[in-house]
């Protein structure tokens, strides 16, 4: 997986998914948490601005194994 993430990238791996499967963000690594992604994509400077939608709980332990967060 490239560093930069483009949006080609990111809809690639999605289209593999369940289009039913919830979505969340996984956030700092440190302090793992799982955060509700924003419904609204903004595009400004050349870049897709896609915004956290709030806390959701702790990252589960299964998701923080699979990015090697343990």
């Amino acid at each position: 997986m490239p560093q930069y993430l483009t949006v080609g990238h990111l809809l690639r791996q999605l289209l593999e998914l369940d289009p039913n499967l919830p979505v969340r963000l996984a956030v700092n690594p440190d302090f793992p948490f799982a955060h509700f992604v924003g419904a609204k994509v903004v595009v400004r400077d050349g870049k897709a601005y896609i915004a956290d939608d709030g806390q959701e709980d702790y990252l589960s332990v299964g998701a923080r194994d699979a990015l090697t967060w343990a």
